[in-house]
Protein backbone atom coordinates (compact mmCIF):
# COMPACT_ATOMS: atom_id res chain seq x y z
CA UNK A 1 0.00 0.00 0.00
CA UNK A 2 1.36 3.42 -0.96
CA UNK A 3 2.10 6.25 1.46
CA UNK A 4 -0.79 8.23 -0.02
CA UNK A 5 -3.28 5.46 0.76
CA UNK A 6 -1.87 5.18 4.29
CA UNK A 7 -2.44 8.89 4.84
CA UNK A 8 -5.92 8.73 3.31
CA UNK A 9 -6.83 5.80 5.54
CA UNK A 10 -5.62 7.60 8.67
CA UNK A 11 -7.56 10.75 7.77
CA UNK A 12 -10.72 8.75 7.09
CA UNK A 13 -10.27 6.90 10.41
CA UNK A 14 -10.04 10.26 12.21
CA UNK A 15 -13.13 11.56 10.41
CA UNK A 16 -15.07 8.41 11.29
CA UNK A 17 -14.10 8.63 14.96
CA UNK A 18 -15.10 12.30 15.08
CA UNK A 19 -18.46 11.40 13.55
CA UNK A 20 -18.88 8.58 16.05
CA UNK A 21 -18.25 10.85 19.04
CA UNK A 22 -20.61 13.59 17.86
CA UNK A 23 -23.58 11.35 17.09
CA UNK A 24 -22.98 9.11 20.13
CA UNK A 25 -23.40 12.21 22.29
CA UNK A 26 -26.57 13.06 20.35
CA UNK A 27 -27.86 9.53 20.90
CA UNK A 28 -27.22 9.80 24.63
CA UNK A 29 -29.18 13.02 24.75
CA UNK A 30 -32.06 11.42 22.87
CA UNK A 31 -32.18 8.53 25.32
CA UNK A 32 -32.22 10.98 28.24
CA UNK A 33 -34.96 13.05 26.62
CA UNK A 34 -37.27 10.10 25.98
CA UNK A 35 -36.77 8.83 29.54
CA UNK A 36 -37.40 12.17 31.20
CA UNK A 37 -39.91 13.85 28.89
CA UNK A 38 -43.04 12.06 27.67
CA UNK A 39 -44.71 12.96 24.41
CA UNK A 40 -47.96 14.91 24.41
CA UNK A 41 -49.98 11.74 23.83
CA UNK A 42 -49.15 10.69 27.40
CA UNK A 43 -51.51 13.40 28.61
CA UNK A 44 -54.51 11.52 27.24
CA UNK A 45 -54.21 9.07 30.14
CA UNK A 46 -54.20 11.84 32.76
CA UNK A 47 -57.41 12.88 34.47
CA UNK A 48 -58.66 16.45 34.34
CA UNK A 49 -60.11 18.23 37.37
CA UNK A 50 -63.88 18.49 37.59
CA UNK A 51 -64.76 20.99 36.31
CA UNK A 52 -61.93 21.32 33.81
CA UNK A 53 -60.68 24.91 33.37
CA UNK A 54 -62.01 26.69 30.31
CA UNK A 55 -59.58 27.28 27.44
CA UNK A 56 -59.46 30.32 25.18
CA UNK A 57 -57.83 29.63 21.81
CA UNK A 58 -56.57 32.49 19.65
CA UNK A 59 -55.61 31.73 16.05
CA UNK A 60 -54.38 34.44 13.65
CA UNK A 61 -54.93 33.74 9.96
CA UNK A 62 -53.48 35.64 7.02
CA UNK A 63 -54.75 34.29 3.68
CA UNK A 64 -55.30 30.77 5.00
CA UNK A 65 -58.29 29.74 2.86
CA UNK A 66 -56.51 26.55 1.79
CA UNK A 67 -56.07 25.17 5.31
CA UNK A 68 -58.41 26.84 7.77
CA UNK A 69 -61.34 24.48 7.22
CA UNK A 70 -59.25 21.50 8.38
CA UNK A 71 -58.22 23.38 11.50
CA UNK A 72 -61.80 24.35 12.35
CA UNK A 73 -63.05 20.81 11.73
CA UNK A 74 -60.39 19.41 14.08
CA UNK A 75 -61.29 21.90 16.81
CA UNK A 76 -64.99 21.12 16.52
CA UNK A 77 -64.13 17.46 17.23
CA UNK A 78 -62.31 18.17 20.50
CA UNK A 79 -63.30 16.03 23.48
CA UNK A 80 -62.47 18.82 25.93
CA UNK A 81 -65.58 20.12 27.70
CA UNK A 82 -65.21 23.91 27.67
CA UNK A 83 -63.28 25.98 25.16
CA UNK A 84 -63.76 28.96 22.88
CA UNK A 85 -61.95 29.78 19.64
CA UNK A 86 -61.15 33.28 18.41
CA UNK A 87 -60.20 33.37 14.74
CA UNK A 88 -58.48 36.62 13.83
CA UNK A 89 -58.53 37.12 10.06
CA UNK A 90 -55.55 39.40 9.61
CA UNK A 91 -55.44 41.60 6.49
CA UNK A 92 -56.76 38.75 4.33
CA UNK A 93 -57.08 39.31 0.59
CA UNK A 94 -58.48 35.86 -0.21
CA UNK A 95 -61.70 34.09 0.81
CA UNK A 96 -60.52 32.92 4.22
CA UNK A 97 -63.59 34.47 5.86
CA UNK A 98 -66.16 32.66 3.73
CA UNK A 99 -64.31 29.33 4.06
CA UNK A 100 -64.05 29.75 7.84
CA UNK A 101 -67.71 30.75 8.19
CA UNK A 102 -68.84 27.71 6.22
CA UNK A 103 -66.62 25.39 8.27
CA UNK A 104 -67.87 26.81 11.59
CA UNK A 105 -71.46 26.14 10.48
CA UNK A 106 -72.97 28.16 13.29
CA UNK A 107 -70.93 26.55 16.10
CA UNK A 108 -71.23 29.09 18.92
CA UNK A 109 -67.84 28.12 20.35
CA UNK A 110 -66.19 30.03 17.47
CA UNK A 111 -65.87 33.76 16.94
CA UNK A 112 -64.44 35.50 13.88
CA UNK A 113 -62.73 38.87 14.21
CA UNK A 114 -61.54 40.92 11.25
CA UNK A 115 -58.29 42.84 11.60
CA UNK A 116 -57.49 45.18 8.71
CA UNK A 117 -54.40 47.07 9.90
CA UNK A 118 -51.05 46.45 11.55
CA UNK A 119 -49.69 49.44 13.49
CA UNK A 120 -46.12 50.59 13.03
CA UNK A 121 -43.78 48.84 15.43
CA UNK A 122 -45.83 45.64 15.54
CA UNK A 123 -45.20 42.36 13.74
CA UNK A 124 -48.29 41.28 11.86
CA UNK A 125 -48.94 37.97 13.64
CA UNK A 126 -48.28 39.43 17.07
CA UNK A 127 -50.67 42.30 16.45
CA UNK A 128 -53.36 39.91 15.20
CA UNK A 129 -53.13 37.78 18.35
CA UNK A 130 -53.27 40.83 20.60
CA UNK A 131 -56.23 42.19 18.64
CA UNK A 132 -58.04 38.91 19.19
CA UNK A 133 -57.46 38.91 22.93
CA UNK A 134 -58.49 42.52 23.36
CA UNK A 135 -61.60 42.38 21.20
CA UNK A 136 -63.14 38.98 21.83
CA UNK A 137 -66.80 39.20 22.78
CA UNK A 138 -67.39 35.76 24.27
CA UNK A 139 -67.23 35.98 28.09
CA UNK A 140 -65.65 32.53 28.41
CA UNK A 141 -62.91 33.44 25.93
CA UNK A 142 -62.24 36.68 27.78
CA UNK A 143 -61.91 35.03 31.20
CA UNK A 144 -60.63 31.50 30.46
CA UNK A 145 -57.81 30.58 32.88
CA UNK A 146 -55.93 28.74 30.11
CA UNK A 147 -54.91 30.30 26.79
CA UNK A 148 -53.71 28.61 23.61
CA UNK A 149 -52.06 30.39 20.70
CA UNK A 150 -51.90 28.25 17.57
CA UNK A 151 -51.29 28.64 13.85
CA UNK A 152 -53.98 28.34 11.21
CA UNK A 153 -52.12 25.58 9.37
CA UNK A 154 -52.28 23.17 12.33
CA UNK A 155 -54.67 20.26 12.83
CA UNK A 156 -55.61 19.11 16.33
CA UNK A 157 -56.17 15.45 17.22
CA UNK A 158 -59.52 15.02 19.03
CA UNK A 159 -57.79 14.59 22.43
CA UNK A 160 -55.24 17.38 21.95
CA UNK A 161 -56.83 19.88 24.34
CA UNK A 162 -57.38 17.17 26.96
CA UNK A 163 -53.79 15.90 26.68
CA UNK A 164 -52.09 19.29 26.81
CA UNK A 165 -54.26 20.76 29.56
CA UNK A 166 -53.78 17.63 31.66
CA UNK A 167 -50.00 17.73 31.18
CA UNK A 168 -49.82 21.42 32.02
CA UNK A 169 -51.86 20.96 35.21
CA UNK A 170 -50.14 17.72 36.22
CA UNK A 171 -46.67 19.24 35.85
CA UNK A 172 -47.72 22.61 37.26
CA UNK A 173 -46.48 24.48 34.21
CA UNK A 174 -47.14 28.07 33.22
CA UNK A 175 -46.21 27.44 29.57
CA UNK A 176 -46.52 24.26 27.53
CA UNK A 177 -45.48 24.13 23.90
CA UNK A 178 -45.66 21.36 21.31
CA UNK A 179 -43.31 20.43 18.51
CA UNK A 180 -45.82 19.50 15.82
CA UNK A 181 -45.89 16.26 13.89
CA UNK A 182 -45.10 17.56 10.41
CA UNK A 183 -46.35 16.36 7.04
CA UNK A 184 -43.91 14.53 4.75
CA UNK A 185 -45.62 14.08 1.40
CA UNK A 186 -43.64 16.68 -0.59
CA UNK A 187 -40.07 16.27 -1.73
CA UNK A 188 -38.58 19.03 0.43
CA UNK A 189 -40.53 17.80 3.47
CA UNK A 190 -38.84 14.43 3.11
CA UNK A 191 -35.42 15.73 2.11
CA UNK A 192 -34.73 18.99 3.98
CA UNK A 193 -37.40 19.32 6.66
CA UNK A 194 -36.07 16.57 8.98
CA UNK A 195 -32.60 18.15 8.83
CA UNK A 196 -34.12 21.56 9.59
CA UNK A 197 -35.94 20.21 12.64
CA UNK A 198 -32.88 18.33 13.89
CA UNK A 199 -30.88 21.55 13.67
CA UNK A 200 -33.57 23.38 15.64
CA UNK A 201 -33.60 20.90 18.53
CA UNK A 202 -29.80 20.79 18.42
CA UNK A 203 -29.75 24.52 19.11
CA UNK A 204 -32.63 24.33 21.60
CA UNK A 205 -32.74 20.82 23.14
CA UNK A 206 -36.11 19.78 24.59
CA UNK A 207 -34.71 18.96 28.03
CA UNK A 208 -32.82 22.26 28.30
CA UNK A 209 -35.95 24.13 27.22
CA UNK A 210 -37.90 22.36 29.99
CA UNK A 211 -35.47 22.88 32.89
CA UNK A 212 -36.47 24.64 36.06
CA UNK A 213 -33.09 26.45 36.16
CA UNK A 214 -30.48 27.40 33.55
CA UNK A 215 -33.16 26.99 30.93
CA UNK A 216 -32.49 27.50 27.23
CA UNK A 217 -35.88 29.07 26.69
CA UNK A 218 -37.79 27.87 23.66
CA UNK A 219 -41.37 27.54 22.44
CA UNK A 220 -43.04 26.72 19.15
CA UNK A 221 -45.62 29.27 18.01
CA UNK A 222 -47.63 26.57 16.28
CA UNK A 223 -48.93 25.66 19.75
CA UNK A 224 -48.37 27.49 23.04
CA UNK A 225 -50.58 26.97 26.10
CA UNK A 226 -50.30 29.50 28.94
CA UNK A 227 -51.89 29.95 32.29
CA UNK A 228 -53.56 33.28 31.83
CA UNK A 229 -52.12 34.76 35.02
CA UNK A 230 -48.58 33.92 33.85
CA UNK A 231 -49.26 35.31 30.39
CA UNK A 232 -50.63 38.55 31.86
CA UNK A 233 -47.73 38.81 34.31
CA UNK A 234 -45.12 38.91 31.52
CA UNK A 235 -47.11 41.47 29.52
CA UNK A 236 -48.49 39.11 26.89
CA UNK A 237 -47.93 39.68 23.19
CA UNK A 238 -47.75 43.43 23.70
CA UNK A 239 -44.40 42.87 25.42
CA UNK A 240 -42.98 41.27 22.25
CA UNK A 241 -44.82 43.38 19.71
CA UNK A 242 -41.95 43.75 17.24
CA UNK A 243 -40.62 40.19 17.39
CA UNK A 244 -40.64 37.97 14.30
CA UNK A 245 -40.19 34.89 16.48
CA UNK A 246 -42.64 35.88 19.20
CA UNK A 247 -42.76 32.33 20.57
CA UNK A 248 -39.08 32.41 21.48
CA UNK A 249 -39.43 35.91 22.95
CA UNK A 250 -42.40 34.89 25.11
CA UNK A 251 -40.54 31.78 26.30
CA UNK A 252 -37.62 33.96 27.36
CA UNK A 253 -39.93 36.26 29.32
CA UNK A 254 -41.42 33.23 31.08
CA UNK A 255 -37.91 32.00 31.93
CA UNK A 256 -36.86 35.44 33.14
CA UNK A 257 -39.86 35.45 35.47
CA UNK A 258 -38.79 32.03 36.86
CA UNK A 259 -42.04 30.44 35.75
CA UNK A 260 -42.05 26.73 34.81
CA UNK A 261 -42.28 25.76 31.14
CA UNK A 262 -41.85 22.62 29.06
CA UNK A 263 -41.71 21.51 25.44
CA UNK A 264 -43.17 18.19 24.28
CA UNK A 265 -43.15 16.28 21.03
CA UNK A 266 -46.72 16.31 19.75
CA UNK A 267 -46.68 12.62 18.80
CA UNK A 268 -49.70 13.09 16.56
CA UNK A 269 -51.65 15.31 18.96
CA UNK A 270 -50.94 18.27 16.66
CA UNK A 271 -49.97 18.07 13.00
CA UNK A 272 -48.89 20.79 10.62
CA UNK A 273 -47.78 21.46 7.08
CA UNK A 274 -45.34 24.27 7.71
CA UNK A 275 -44.84 25.32 4.09
CA UNK A 276 -46.65 24.46 0.88
CA UNK A 277 -43.72 25.05 -1.50
CA UNK A 278 -39.92 25.05 -1.59
CA UNK A 279 -39.80 28.85 -1.92
CA UNK A 280 -42.00 29.22 1.17
CA UNK A 281 -39.80 26.71 2.98
CA UNK A 282 -36.70 28.80 2.26
CA UNK A 283 -38.33 32.09 3.30
CA UNK A 284 -39.83 30.59 6.44
CA UNK A 285 -36.75 28.82 7.71
CA UNK A 286 -34.52 31.82 6.95
CA UNK A 287 -36.73 33.86 9.27
CA UNK A 288 -36.71 31.16 11.94
CA UNK A 289 -32.96 30.59 11.88
CA UNK A 290 -32.18 34.31 11.78
CA UNK A 291 -34.14 34.86 14.98
CA UNK A 292 -32.97 31.63 16.65
CA UNK A 293 -29.41 32.85 16.10
CA UNK A 294 -30.33 36.20 17.69
CA UNK A 295 -29.67 37.92 14.34
CA UNK A 296 -25.99 37.02 14.42
CA UNK A 297 -24.42 36.24 11.01
CA UNK A 298 -21.41 34.70 12.74
CA UNK A 299 -23.60 32.35 14.73
CA UNK A 300 -25.50 31.39 11.59
CA UNK A 301 -22.18 30.68 9.87
CA UNK A 302 -20.98 28.48 12.73
CA UNK A 303 -24.25 26.53 12.66
CA UNK A 304 -23.92 26.07 8.91
CA UNK A 305 -20.38 24.73 9.28
CA UNK A 306 -21.47 22.28 12.00
CA UNK A 307 -24.47 21.01 10.03
CA UNK A 308 -22.40 20.54 6.88
CA UNK A 309 -19.54 18.83 8.71
CA UNK A 310 -21.52 16.39 10.87
CA UNK A 311 -24.50 15.95 8.57
CA UNK A 312 -22.80 15.63 5.19
CA UNK A 313 -19.00 15.72 4.96
CA UNK A 314 -18.04 13.38 7.83
CA UNK A 315 -20.73 10.81 6.92
CA UNK A 316 -19.39 10.84 3.35
CA UNK A 317 -15.90 10.31 4.79
CA UNK A 318 -17.18 7.32 6.80
CA UNK A 319 -18.76 5.88 3.66
CA UNK A 320 -15.46 6.41 1.84
CA UNK A 321 -13.73 4.59 4.70
CA UNK A 322 -16.03 1.61 4.19
CA UNK A 323 -15.38 1.66 0.45
CA UNK A 324 -11.62 1.89 1.02
CA UNK A 325 -11.79 -0.96 3.51
CA UNK A 326 -13.63 -3.13 1.01
CA UNK A 327 -10.92 -2.38 -1.58
CA UNK A 328 -8.18 -3.12 0.96
CA UNK A 329 -9.70 -6.50 1.77
CA UNK A 330 -10.02 -7.35 -1.90
CA UNK A 331 -6.34 -6.40 -2.30
CA UNK A 332 -5.27 -8.55 0.64
CA UNK A 333 -4.30 -5.61 2.87
CA UNK A 334 -4.60 -5.91 6.65
CA UNK A 335 -5.80 -2.30 6.75
CA UNK A 336 -9.17 -3.33 5.34
CA UNK A 337 -10.67 -4.55 8.62
CA UNK A 338 -9.71 -1.31 10.41
CA UNK A 339 -11.21 0.85 7.67
CA UNK A 340 -14.45 -1.14 7.69
CA UNK A 341 -14.62 -1.02 11.49
CA UNK A 342 -14.10 2.72 11.79
CA UNK A 343 -16.41 3.54 8.89
CA UNK A 344 -19.27 1.41 10.20
CA UNK A 345 -18.71 2.57 13.78
CA UNK A 346 -18.86 6.20 12.70
CA UNK A 347 -22.14 5.77 10.81
CA UNK A 348 -23.91 3.58 13.36
CA UNK A 349 -24.98 6.21 15.93
CA UNK A 350 -25.91 8.59 13.12
CA UNK A 351 -28.22 6.00 11.57
CA UNK A 352 -29.74 5.15 14.95
CA UNK A 353 -30.43 8.80 15.78
CA UNK A 354 -31.87 9.54 12.34
CA UNK A 355 -34.09 6.46 12.34
CA UNK A 356 -35.34 7.33 15.81
CA UNK A 357 -36.01 10.98 14.93
CA UNK A 358 -37.73 10.09 11.67
CA UNK A 359 -39.94 7.55 13.46
CA UNK A 360 -40.88 10.02 16.20
CA UNK A 361 -41.65 12.64 13.57
CA UNK A 362 -43.53 10.08 11.42
CA UNK A 363 -41.26 10.74 8.47
CA UNK A 364 -40.62 7.82 6.07
CA UNK A 365 -37.64 5.73 7.16
CA UNK A 366 -36.62 5.17 3.54
CA UNK A 367 -35.74 8.89 3.42
CA UNK A 368 -33.06 8.55 6.13
CA UNK A 369 -30.11 8.23 3.67
CA UNK A 370 -31.26 11.47 2.01
CA UNK A 371 -30.43 13.29 5.26
CA UNK A 372 -26.89 13.82 3.94
CA UNK A 373 -28.26 15.96 1.12
CA UNK A 374 -30.88 17.54 3.37
CA UNK A 375 -28.20 18.64 5.82
CA UNK A 376 -26.26 20.26 2.97
CA UNK A 377 -29.40 22.15 1.91
CA UNK A 378 -29.99 23.34 5.47
CA UNK A 379 -26.35 24.46 5.76
CA UNK A 380 -26.78 26.45 2.54
CA UNK A 381 -29.99 27.96 3.93
CA UNK A 382 -28.19 29.03 7.11
CA UNK A 383 -25.45 30.68 5.07
CA UNK A 384 -28.04 32.42 2.92
CA UNK A 385 -29.73 33.74 6.05
CA UNK A 386 -26.37 35.10 7.24
CA UNK A 387 -25.71 36.80 3.89
CA UNK A 388 -29.20 38.35 3.78
CA UNK A 389 -28.79 39.63 7.32
CA UNK A 390 -25.44 41.25 6.54
CA UNK A 391 -26.83 42.76 3.33
CA UNK A 392 -29.87 44.18 5.11
CA UNK A 393 -32.32 42.26 2.91
CA UNK A 394 -35.85 42.28 4.33
CA UNK A 395 -37.59 39.21 5.74
CA UNK A 396 -40.96 38.54 4.13
CA UNK A 397 -43.61 37.18 6.50
CA UNK A 398 -47.37 37.38 6.72
CA UNK A 399 -47.79 39.93 3.96
CA UNK A 400 -45.16 42.37 5.25
CA UNK A 401 -41.43 42.98 4.90
CA UNK A 402 -39.14 43.49 7.88
CA UNK A 403 -35.53 44.64 7.92
CA UNK A 404 -33.85 43.13 10.98
CA UNK A 405 -30.72 44.75 12.45
CA UNK A 406 -27.62 42.70 13.11
CA UNK A 407 -27.28 41.83 16.79
CA UNK A 408 -24.92 43.86 18.94
CA UNK A 409 -22.88 40.75 19.71
CA UNK A 410 -21.52 41.02 16.16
Amino acid sequence: MTLGLHIAAILLHAASVTLLIYWAIALGRMIATTRQQPTASAGVQLKLPDPAPAIGIVIPAHNEAAVIAKLIDSLRKQTYPTFRVILVLDRCTDNTESVATAAIAGDLRFEILINSICPEGWAGKVNAVWHGLQNAHDPIARSAPLLIFADADTVFAPDCLHATAALLLDRQLDLLSLLSTLTHDRWFERLAQPAAMIETITQYPILRASRATQRRAFANGQFMMFRRDAYDAIGGHAAVRDELLEDLALARLIAAADRPAAVFLADGMLSCRMYASWSEFIRGWKRIYTELALRSPRRLGRCAARVLAFGTLLPIAALANIALGTWFIASGSAWGIASLFFGIAGLTPLMIVLSWVYRLGRAPLWAVPAYLLGAALVAALLLRAARDLRAGRPIEWGGRKYIRPIARIE
